[in-house]
């Protein structure tokens, strides 16, 4: 199957993203969902296996500006990084939807264990001591990955526009390494520390750096959160969720 290696956005949407976990040989019991409610009672009665958080939110001229004062700031004061947050920096319109999703997966803990024939897998135990940037090139370049993308960006609900359309919205990803909570954000330099959380807290911890997110763009309502959870399948958390 041949592709064109330009990006179509990924939609935020839990069928499409599950249909791209499974296609690159992610475990039927770890799914995305919807995260529709951020009041702290309602966090708490999700899944308590969540291993990663995706946030989709709108990029801007604030976003810009924040994120220049932020690495002048990292920059000058320096920031603990664990040496086990797989990181891979990709600045190519409209592929963070994907490398979101291989962010979540790839730092998520030994209880995903991807099958050998895992298209992902291969990716990630070929990038394994790659840099930053390298991942990405590698990315690129991926037939496989490449195409299993284009094939599910053209599912979504929404008609996708064209690949050299520039895009407002951004996925990032949050996980927990060694108890400290990652921001993964391909389009800078490194993975951002925001300090100490855990397996258990991964969801509320994460929705809070969310909403520093929100609170700097109040007028904008284009945020959506989704989670990866362990141990059930799509239908049963989307049934949870809806309860």
């Amino acid at each position: 199957m041949a592709c064109d290696k330009k990006w179509l956005p990924l939609e935020s949407n839990p069928e499409v993203m599950n249909k791209f976990l499974s296609n690159v040989g992610v475990p039927d019991d770890f799914t995305m969902i919807d995260v529709v409610d951020l009041d702290d009672e309602h966090l708490e009665n999700l899944p308590k296996k969540v291993k990663a958080v995706l946030f989709l939110f709108p990029t801007g001229e604030q976003h810009e500006e924040f994120c220049q004062s932020e690495q002048e700031t990292i920059d000058a004061e320096g920031q603990v990084v664990s040496d086990r947050v797989y990181f891979m920096k990709l600045d190519a319109n409209n592929a963070s939807g994907t490398v979101s999703l291989i962010h979540a997966i790839a730092n998520a803990d030994e209880e995903l264990e991807l099958g050998p024939t895992s298209t992902l897998k291969e990716f990630l135990d070929r990038t394994a001591d790659m840099s930053s940037e390298e991942r990405g090139q590698e990315l690129e370049m991926d037939e496989n990955l490449c195409c299993v993308h284009e094939e599910l960006a053209k599912e979504g609900q929404t008609e996708a526009p064209e690949a050299d359309e520039e895009i407002k919205l951004h996925f990032i990803t949050f996980v927990t390494v060694d108890e400290q909570l990652y921001e993964l954000d391909a389009r800078k330099n490194y993975p951002i520390n925001h300090g100490s959380t855990s397996v258990d807290t991964l969801m509320k911890d994460s929705v809070s750096v969310c909403k520093k997110f929100m609170e700097r763009d109040p007028e904008n309502v284009n945020f959506s959160i989704m989670a990866l959870v362990a141990g059930a399948s799509a239908e049963t958390e989307e049934e949870e969720v809806e309860e």
